[in-house]
């Protein structure tokens, strides 16, 4: 069950929202923003209001006055908390559904933080805002449970579930609802990304995380695995496509392999969890499993097409889904390109952090999904911070492991410390978090950054 403070605010929010005929929904270019929107707008559209719906990178002064502008009841998802004083100054009639840090509470936003959860991994901007459709319009209630499975693809497209291998907290509740409804499946499995799409060899051999000895971009020695393991496959044949005990010989064997290398336990761990199969969505494409949706999802906001990812939400599976899938080819190929320009550039280590320097070599929409991938090849003991050139100034992606959270690292509140010293502004997670900063402040970020990270883990 939900905590009773946290219902009674989901209703307040639903009930503000259901005041208004015209609806402005703002959300973020991410996987979760995206399907946050989507959530917000297909609810809208069901109760029968005027609704239309933005994306904004970051919400700052420029984003908020175009809002203000708009002069409309606005719904900010999958952001806002952060901003919370510049949004109260400027819009008048609002609502946020969010799950990072929040600047205060307000009577008007929904945000696990306030009630004691973390929104890094216990609730999603996307199932926060699930919250409030299931409030709204409550002769609506049975039918937007059908949204649950959506929501779930932005969590696990925010890496919600990367901690225990499972969405936990109050996603839980969510994961719940998609089982009730039959709408979801939930099966243990090999949390490898492209169980659906890839070849199984393919599927092996991009696999760094954990990196695999002898497997990881190397394909001949992913094939010579499988066959020791007496599994005969074409340069077809998926994940899915093999036989139940075909995938647990080959979990066994994994799992052992990384033993054999003095693998840590909790690296080993992260290769077996559920995965959240959307039930009415056709096996073998990306939108079956939601790990795969939400990198479809990804590919599309991140270069400026976030309308072809609400489509695709929104049911479009024929032009839409096309345009998507080339985009996915677009940033694989992208992200390959991101970790070969890091091998070039080098990663520079300080006391506390570690950093590399894009440029403008990476772009900035995606230099932080690069420096996620980049702990298979840099030092696992420290956080590291991606830097790269945006038309406002320096975009800052930070990331860090649950092992260094846990030794009580906290990325949003350290960035949040050094932008109130240098300028600029940032915000997210422990364990994920951004930041746009003056170009001639780069020094003196890091610097600064390095020792707050230091306090923190000290």
């Amino acid at each position: 069950m939900l905590p009773e403070k946290m219902l009674e605010r989901a209703k307040e929010i639903a009930y503000l929202i259901e005041e208004n005929d015209d609806i402005l929904v703002v959300t973020h270019i991410d996987a979760d923003g995206i399907t946050s929107g989507s959530i917000a707008k297909v609810t809208l559209d069901r109760l029968g209001k005027n609704c239309d719906i933005i994306f904004v990178k970051q919400l700052g002064e420029s984003e908020i006055d175009k809002i203000a502008d708009e002069n409309r009841f606005t719904w900010f998802t999958d952001l806002g908390s952060g901003q919370l004083d510049l949004i109260r100054s400027n819009v008048l009639y609002f609502a946020i559904t969010d799950h990072h840090v929040p600047l205060e509470d307000d009577g008007r936003q929904l945000n696990p933080h306030i009630f004691g959860y973390d929104g890094g991994y216990e609730l999603s901007g996307a199932t926060t805002t699930y919250l409030v459709a299931r409030m709204l319009g409550r002769s609506l209630f049975a039918k937007n449970i059908d949204l649950a499975p959506l929501s779930i693809v932005g969590a696990v497209g925010d890496l919600q579930d990367s901690r225990e291998g499972k969405l936990v907290g109050l996603n839980r509740w969510v994961v719940e609802e998609g089982l009730t409804s039959s709408t979801l499946e939930v099966v243990k499995d090999l949390k490898l990304f492209g169980k659906q799409t890839r070849p199984v060899v393919k599927m092996l051999e991009y696999t760094f995380d954990p990196f695999l000895p002898g497997i990881s971009g190397n394909e001949r020695g992913a094939i010579e695995f499988l066959e020791s393991l007496g599994i005969k496959i074409d340069e077809w044949s998926r994940w899915i496509d093999l036989t139940a005990e075909e995938r647990r010989n080959v979990t066994s064997a994994l799992v052992r392999l990384c033993m054999n290398s003095k693998m840590p336990f909790a690296t080993i761990k992260r290769l077996v969890g559920e995965s959240y199969l959307l039930v009415n969505e056709e096996e073998g494409t990306e939108l079956r499993d939601a790990m795969e949706f939400s990198t479809l999802l990804n590919a599309t906001a991140r270069y400026g097409y976030e309308d072809i990812g609400l489509q695709v939400c929104l049911g479009d599976r024929n032009d839409a889904f096309k345009r998507a899938r080339s985009l996915l080819q677009n940033h694989r190929k992208n992200l390959s390109e991101g970790l070969r320009l890091v091998d070039e550039l080098g990663i520079t280590e300080l006391e506390n952090i570690q950093y590399f320097d894009a440029g403008d070599m990476i772009l900035d929409t995606i230099v932080g999904i690069v420096a996620g991938m980049c702990f298979s090849k840099a030092n696992l003991n420290k956080p590291i911070v991606a830097l790269a050139k945006n038309e406002e100034g320096i975009k800052v992606s930070a990331r860090a492991t649950q092992k260094l959270v846990d030794r009580g690292v906290h990325l949003a509140k350290a960035i949040k410390q050094v932008t109130e010293k240098i300028g600029g502004k940032g915000g997210g997670h422990s364990i994920a978090a951004g930041a746009l900063i003056p170009d001639s402040e780069v020094e003196n970020f890091l610097r600064e950054l390095d020792r707050i990270i230091g306090m923190q883990v000290k």
